[in-house]
Order: structure tokens, then C-alpha cells, then sequence
């Protein structure tokens, strides 16, 4: 059998898991994770994984057969996934702050024989189950406190029922190894099909040469588990260098954050923090802003959504260090385009991870000119195999060695891209691309602006104009006229927003994106 910690190879045996067990084998006592409820030692959080491997094999889940994840980041979660993975079965980790219908969808479409999931989101579960179509066979309840249903059992009773398994799964670096759903603007969730080799990669190419992650550090992630983003910074890169990990259940507002960044414990307290731009922009309008003497953070990294390069500038001038900003989807599984630890440009997004290739493409499908505005292409060994079900989908976005990212980018002299918006969010105005980005992050200079989202209306003539939804900071004013001429100083004429409406929040998904097309399905319903 070819020993794990090699390079996954085409043919030859690889099980992610198995592969974070054999590189952490010198740490048996070293924290893996920490959650409210207490720590997890490496030795301790292997002994569970390989326990949960034979406990799911136990329940009748065969090698490739799907088991449902729904729970709040806890020392759990990775015992659950990362045992699934060991005996050769299929995690699909779904997003916790989903409705029954959502669920019922994944249930329904994933066909999962088991759900592993957290007590509070228990009756949401049941709401999914009871509308019908698909049968789970077991529910297994992480940290119950209540009675169970007839088909459900303790996780950790269910856990101390088994030996461990003692053999991982004979998988191949191709082989299934989760799922993820990816959620676009419209149309129901895409089962996101990601290998074993995958995570392997994103440790590899971004984890330990972008980062530069090390044993030494400590990761915090406001990006949960369930997202690609979140199983990056908070399992993949820190199991793969034998790092700790902090792990936060409830949602990352500026306090919740701020508690875990100035907690005293020794080994608790964080040093790279992964956030998106909502959230930084939050902390630093919260009053409760720590001081740089009260961290001891010295990276942090944000992607979902381009950093504006004020937030960014702001946040080295507090903390006097630097948000590493990157692009990454689902799809590739992390991050392919950043800025790197001590090269930083903000305002844009950086350069093509080592191991990733870049392309722009025109609406031909060529390569477009240095300073155009082209389509985000990427070619890399990350990427998923497909959508589950899905050819349609997966022939727009999986194109032979190229992924479709659906965001558009300019490449500057310097070699460092820019984002123009998603493929859907630019705007045409008067014959010129206009992107809403770039007014947003003009918008957001101003001293009284908190968040802020660009879209496109069309005026009476059917032509499309920029619109600005505005939230202001709280006690702050500003009026129609003053922000008009803000842009107007600052860009070309043609693109400050023609119209601009106030209002006290932007709609948002669960990771802090802004949802702009709830702003235009607003829009076209007046």
C-alpha cells in the first residue's frame, strides 16, 4: 500500500483522512480542536474518526453511499467528516442556516442513508424528513439534550459502541470523497462533487505555500465548516500542518469574534483569522474594536467577496497587519487568486496561486487584451469532478481542464487581477462595462457609509443605470447629492450611481454575501 503522505497519484491508494492520520503521528497530545463544550488531542480526534468510520459502516452505509452533515461547527464536525471520508463513505456538508424545503431538496437529490446532526437544528431535520420522498435510516445527534426520536441515537453513545476501524477505505485520489452545495443566485443548490485528493491540494498549494501555515499557529474561521472557504481554513490547512484550530458554533459578529481573538488561554488564542469583507468592514465600526496589544493575530485572510481596499488599508493601520485577500469557489474547493503575506495590493486581488493557471476570455472565448475586462477561467488540480445530476450545469461551468468561475476580471501591468463582478452583475451603461464593485468600493470611502450594493435599473427609456442601495453608519448622515458627487470626483462621470436609495441593512446570505439579486427581484417588482 502506498504510504499517504505522498503526493496523491492517479491509480494509487490515497484516503484524505487516513492521510491527515499518518502526517500527525509525532502530536498525539498536541489540541486539534477547540469548541465551547472543551479540546480534542490529535490522538483523541483520530480514535473518534476511525470509531465513526466503523459505527457508519455499522448502520449499513456502503463505500460511496452519502450521509447527511447539518451541524454547528463543533469538535464533532470533523470526527463526523473526516470519519466518513476514513471508511470510503460520502459526507454531504450542508449549510446550517437552511429551511426544511432546503433540506428536503438535498435529501431528496444526495439520497443520504444517515444524518449526523446538531440538536438544535433537530426539529429542522424532522420538518425535511416528514415531507417525504427519501427515507434516512439513522439520525445520529451531536450533544443531544433531549429525547430522541425512535430512529435516532447519541453520537457519542454511538461512538463508544465501536471499536475502530482499522483499515481506511482502499480509495483512490479520484475518488468521491464529499460533497458541498453551491448556491447560485437563482435555481435550486448544485451538489458539488469534490475528490480525495481535493483538500490535499488546496493544503498543498494555498494552505502551506500562500499561507504559510505552520504547527505553531492557531486558526479561528468566521467562514463555517460547511463552506469550501471554512473547511480550508479550519480542517484541511491546520490538520495538514498539525495546527490548532478554534471553533465557533454561533454566528461571527464582532463580539462573538472579539472574545475568541483575546481569549487568554494559553493554545486558544488565535493567530490567523479568516474572515470575508462584510465582517471586517462590522468589526471595524464596532465600538468594542480590541487593541493590537490584546491579539496575537499576525495574518488575517478574507474572501466571498472582493476586500475593498479601504477596509483593508483600515485594518493595517489598527492592527498593523495585513488581510491577505484571495478568490475562491466551491468549485476549485479554496482559494486560486490572492495576495501574499508581505505582498499585498489592495484593491485588487492579487496573483494565480502557485499550481493554478489564470485565463480572461472574451464572450469568443478568446483571451482578452491586458486592462480588458474578460470571464475568470481556471485550471487547476482542485477543482470537482462535477454537479451531481446536473450535466447541464456542469458542461457551462467544468469545461475540459478549465473551471468557469461566472466572475469577471481585469489583469493589470503589475501582473495583480482586479474584479469587475460576477458575469451577471455587470453593468452596460451607455455601451461601457461598468462594474459595481468598483462604485461600491468608491461609495464605502465615505466616512459615513457602512455597506453599500450596486445594481443595474432600467429607466424609462430601457436603458440601464446604476442604482446604489446605501446603509449608513449608525449617527451618521449624508445626503443624495453629497454621495453623487463623491463618486463623480472620484471616477469616470458615466459610472456614479444615477439613483440612490437608503435603507438600514443589505439582504445577505449566510456567509455575509450580499444578495444583489433580492436587491433586483426588488426592483422589477415595483
Amino acid at each position: 500500500m502506498t504510504h499517504s503522505n505522498q503526493t496523491p497519484v492517479n491509480g494509487e491508494h490515497f484516503n484524505f483522512a487516513q492521510h491527515l492520520i499518518d502526517i500527525n503521528t509525532n502530536r498525539p497530545q498536541k489540541i486539534a480542536f477547540v469548541d465551547e463544550k472543551g479540546t480534542l488531542s490529535y490522538s483523541e480526534l483520530f480514535n473518534k474518526v476511525r470509531r465513526m468510520a466503523s459505527a457508519l459502516q455499522a448502520l449499513g452505509v456502503r463505500r460511496e453511499e452519502r450521509v447527511l452533515l447539518l451541524m454547528h461547527d463543533c469538535n464533532d464536525w470533523p470526527v463526523s467528516f473526516l470519519g466518513a471520508m476514513y471508511a470510503g463513505i460520502v459526507p454531504v456538508a450542508v449549510n446550517t442556516l437552511l429551511s426544511a424545503d432546503d433540506y428536503h431538496y438535498m435529501l431528496k437529490h444526495s439520497r443520504a442513508q444517515v444524518a449526523l446532526v446538531s440538536q438544535a437544528l433537530l426539529p429542522t431535520l424532522l420538518a425535511a424528513m416528514a415531507k417525504g420522498e427519501h427515507e434516512i435510516k439513522t439520525i445520529v445527534v451531536s450533544n443531544p439534550d433531549a429525547n430522541l426520536p425512535a430512529n435516532a441515537v447519541s453520537l457519542n453513545v454511538l461512538l463508544d459502541q465501536h471499536t475502530p476501524a482499522p483499515l481506511a477505505a482502499n480509495t483512490q485520489g479520484n475518488d468521491p470523497g464529499f460533497w458541498l452545495y453551491s448556491s447560485g443566485s437563482t435555481g435550486k443548490p448544485k451538489g458539488t462533487l469534490h475528490t480525495h485528493a481535493n483538500p490535499y491540494w488546496t493544503a498543498e498549494l494555498y494552505g502551506k505555500g500562500v499561507l504559510g501555515i505552520t504547527e505553531k499557529d492557531v486558526c479561528f474561521s468566521a467562514a463555517k465548516l460547511f463552506f469550501a472557504y471554512g473547511l480550508g481554513n479550519a480542517l484541511s490547512f491546520p490538520l495538514s500542518v498539525g495546527a490548532t484550530v478554534v471553533l465557533m458554533a454561533e454566528r461571527p459578529t464582532p463580539d462573538a469574534v472579539f472574545k475568541r481573538w483575546t481569549d487568554g488561554r494559553p493554545g486558544h488564542q488565535p493567530t490567523i483569522f479568516f474572515g470575508a469583507p462584510t465582517g471586517f468592514a462590522g468589526m471595524l465600526a464596532s465600538p468594542n474594536l480590541p487593541t493590537q496589544s490584546a491579539i496575537t493575530l499576525r495574518m488575517c485572510s478574507s474572501a466571498g467577496e472582493a476586500l475593498p481596499a479601504e477596509i483593508g488599508e483600515k485594518f493595517k493601520r489598527q492592527f498593523n497587519i495585513d488581510i491577505i485577500d484571495g478568490i475562491g469557489s466551491t468549485e476549485m474547493l479554496h482559494i486560486y487568486l490572492s495576495n501574499q503575506p508581505g505582498k499585498v495590493r489592495y484593491g485588487t486581488t492579487g496573483w494565480p496561486v502557485p499550481g493554478y493557471e489564470i485565463e480572461l476570455r472574451g464572450d469568443d472565448g478568446q483571451p482578452v487584451p491586458e486592462g480588458e475586462t474578460g470571464d475568470l477561467y481556471i485550471k487547476g488540480p482542485s477543482a470537482a469532478l462535477l454537479y451531481w445530476g446536473n450535466r447541464e450545469k456542469s458542461n457551462e461551468t467544468f469545461q475540459g481542464a478549465w473551471t468557469k468561475s461566472g466572475d469577471k476580471y481585469v489583469r493589470n501591468a503589475d501582473g495583480t487581477y482586479t474584479y469587475s463582478g460576477r458575469s451577471d452583475d455587470m453593468l452596460k451603461v451607455s455601451g461601457i462595462y461598468v462594474s459595481p464593485f468598483e462604485v461600491e468600493s468608491t461609495l464605502i470611502q465615505h466616512e459615513a457609509v457602512l455597506e453599500v450594493a450596486v445594481i443595474g435599473v432600467i429607466d424609462d427609456e430601457g436603458l440601464t443605470k446604476t442604482k446604489a442601495y446605501v446603509v449608513l453608519k449608525s449617527g451618521q448622515t449624508a445626503t443624495d447629492a453629497e454621495l453623487k458627487a463623491f463618486v463623480k470626483d472620484r471616477l469616470a462621470p458615466f459610472k456614479y450611481p444615477r439613483v440612490i436609495e437608503f435603507i438600514a441593512e443589505l439582504p445577505k446570505t449566510a456567509t455575509g454575501k450580499i444578495q444583489r439579486f433580492k436587491l433586483r427581484d426588488n426592483e422589477a417588482s415595483k
